[in-house]
């Protein structure tokens, strides 16, 4: 744990983060909106397709944990203090430190009997990431699968 209990997410990570991962987004959008184009549809093959649509469940996942990052990047240190407060569950005592992670995305206030709350990150947060990241997969795996029945398939005709 680091020396600071009351420290939530390392700003620096964060920032980078959101840098990093906008660069990442803008790239994927740019990358899926090229392949709408009409010359490039009629290309389309159901391996492509899978491929692109794993991508867009992958990029959908990257934006909605930057708008998850996006709660916490705006908040001061007594923001984060006050929204501890705000929603502690009754019969919490008192609050020892608050710590930031980034997988899951969550900022956690900690309570002196060792229970833990989560608060400023929306809660849809980290099972949207989870279900799109979920999909993502399993569109590479499909394109994947048809893309080695393919290959297998062509070699016996050859």
């Amino acid at each position: 744990m680091a020396s600071n209990p009351w420290q939530g997410h390392n700003n620096t990570a964060l920032f980078t983060i959101l840098l990093v991962g906008a660069a990442i987004l803008i790239s994927l959008i740019g990358y899926l909106a090229s392949r709408l184009a009409r010359e490039t549809r009629r290309q389309y093959t159901p391996i492509t397709a899978w491929r692109d649509a794993s991508l867009l469940a992958a990029a959908a996942a990257l934006a909605v944990y930057l708008w998850g990052c996006l709660h916490v990047v705006f908040l001061e240190d007594q923001e984060q203090a006050e929204a501890c407060e705000l929603h502690r569950p009754a019969g919490t005592p008192t609050l020892v430190g608050r710590r930031g992670d980034f997988i899951p995305l969550r900022l956690v206030c900690e309570a002196s009997n060792g229970h833990d709350y989560s608060v400023v990150i929306p809660g849809y947060i980290n099972p949207s990431v989870a279900t799109l990241l979920l999909l993502a997969l399993a569109g590479a795996l499909t394109a994947a699968v048809l893309h080695y029945k393919q290959r297998t398939t062509t070699r016996k005709k050859g």
